[in-house]
């Protein structure tokens, strides 16, 4: 097989994999023959103190035409 790869960005109030899947669900919406993902980096953005987002980057493969 041969696959593209980009990287994205997805983020959540609800948790890491909730980032993953923001992410995840979007870039179906434009990219199809999406077959795997490899989270690289985990970060958050803090409000009042509190965790407010998780932040996700992710490698996300997909099959060329």
């Amino acid at each position: 097989h041969t696959y593209k790869v980009v990287q994205l960005v997805g983020s959540s109030p609800d948790g890491i994999e909730g980032a993953i899947q923001n992410a995840i669900t979007k870039a179906a919406q434009s990219l199809h023959g999406l077959r795997w993902f490899e989270v690289v980096e985990t970060r958050g953005h803090i409000e009042d103190n509190k965790v407010a987002h998780y932040q996700v980057k992710l490698q996300v493969g997909f099959t060329l035409d």
